[in-house]
């Protein structure tokens, strides 16, 4: 649970706003070939080989402002969703796939945005939610920043302990991973909900979906015949795979944002995935090492462990955040046609008519619901947890941000290693 604690605004000095502008003349085309994992920083230690070295210098954590610029830069809402504009099946109706109405720094499939934020630091643990986020009207740059900083809630007051060995991180990065002075985000998506999203998208487009590991139909799906086709279904892993590859590229999208961010900066870091996901999110098997502390179901069907959330913080559509998936089912449409949510005419956009956009969404009728529950409740009975074939969280990569020491590369790479920002990078934003 969080502690209460969040992060305080912040208000960018002279120097800074000179930073940031110049930041902001950065071009967009020198941070994408710029772009390397600058892994090295001040406090480093490579302990061998032909790339040994050690810094002569104490690790030195990212600026609340930098820190700030990082995370909305991953996490960021940048204005309204546009929608899905049309569907021949649904006209004169809008189509209703949207899980929110506001637009992040990221893509996210059909708008269904089930990703968000924890990162740690020196400082401590701390959660940031912006997926139900609504933009700012007009913000400034310290304005934009404070609105993400609005929604942070730490955790912990302690950084994520992960033990520097394997099977906790892969043997290349415990040199490196979640190192002092460090900044490491954690994009985090609700497999459970990305999965409700894309069998309700499938049942409208009117595709049944069938059990293919067991082989068999999903029992009272003839009573929808006049909706779904159940006589050539998909297949229910397809439909789970296809969410968690669609959430992955959600996840590593906004990571490879603020990749770029730190090459236009001038700071060092690199998005990976070298960190064992259980370990991370709190299913490691051992009390000291607990993670982020989700909830951990076991099962002896399941190859591996399956953390489903974090009480009162990050909880997946599923048992046991719900009494049931019938009422997974109901929350998951009340974010979509609940207030502010995208399909509730009260809920501000970017149209002319916005109440009239947003009130012509084909709406989920009492039947479409008893059709996306009865799924859902197949599979989470027939395989003891939802999704049945894929994790119910899924982390996939990983942002790292520090500031890079400059006489690493200096010592063993050509010239060219790094860029003129990071050689200006302290006096530029530390001067």
């Amino acid at each position: 649970m969080a502690d209460g604690v969040g992060l305080p605004p912040i208000t960018l000095s002279a120097a800074e706003r000179a930073a940031v502008e110049r930041l902001g003349r950065f071009p967009l085309l020198d941070a994408v070939f710029g772009r390397r994992s600058r892994r090295f920083p001040l406090g480093g230690h490579v302990p061998a080989g032909p790339l040994a070295y050690r810094s002569r210098h104490d690790p030195v954590p990212l600026s609340d402002v930098e820190r700030a610029l990082v995370l909305t830069t991953v996490a960021g809402v940048t204005g309204w969703h546009h929608a899905i504009t049309h569907h021949p099946g649904y006209a004169p109706a809008l189509p209703n796939y949207s899980g929110a109405a506001g637009g992040r720094t990221f893509p996210s499939a059909a708008g269904f945005h089930t990703a968000d934020f924890f990162f740690t630091d020196d400082s401590g643990t701390y959660f940031l939610s912006t997926r139900d986020a609504h933009p700012e009207e007009h913000p400034d740059t310290e304005g934009r920043l404070n609105a993400v900083l609005s929604r942070v809630r730490r955790l912990s007051a302690e950084r994520v302990h992960i033990p520097r060995e394997q099977p906790y991180m892969e043997g290349h990065n415990t040199w490196i991973a979640n190192h002092p002075g460090s900044l490491l985000v954690v994009p985090v998506a609700d497999i459970a909900q990305h999965t409700l999203a894309n069998l309700a998208f499938f049942a409208q487009n009117g595709v049944a979906v069938h059990d293919d590991v067991n082989g068999r139909r999903i029992p009272g799906m003839e009573a929808f015949a006049d909706r779904v086709d159940v006589d050539d279904p998909v297949p229910l892993s397809f439909v789970e795979q296809y969410s968690l590859t669609e959430a992955t590229a959600e996840l590593m999208t906004s990571v490879y944002n603020g990749h770029l961010l730190l090459t236009a900066m001038g700071l060092g870091g690199w998005a990976f995935d070298g960190l064992d996901r259980p370990t991370v999110l709190g299913a490691s098997g051992r009390a000291d090492v607990p993670g982020l502390g989700f909830h951990v179901q076991t099962d002896p069907r399941w190859p591996l462990p399956n953390p489903t959330g974090l009480p009162g913080v990050f909880e997946a559509y599923c048992r046991p955040h719900f009494p049931d998936m019938a009422a997974a089912v109901e929350a998951y449409v009340q974010r979509k046609f609940g207030p502010g949510g995208p399909f509730h005419p009260d809920t501000p956009g970017p149209w002319r008519d916005t109440p009239g956009v947003r009130g012509a969404a084909a709406p989920h009728d009492a039947r479409f619901k008893e059709l996306l529950t009865l799924q859902a409740e197949y599979v989470d009975a027939t395989f003891g947890k939802f999704p049945g074939t894929v994790p119910t969280v899924w982390i996939m990569n990983y942002l790292q941000a520090q500031h890079i020491d400059t006489e690493y590369y200096d010592a063993l790479f050509n010239p060219g290693a790094y860029l003129p920002v990071h050689a200006d990078h302290e006096s530029v934003w530390h001067g």
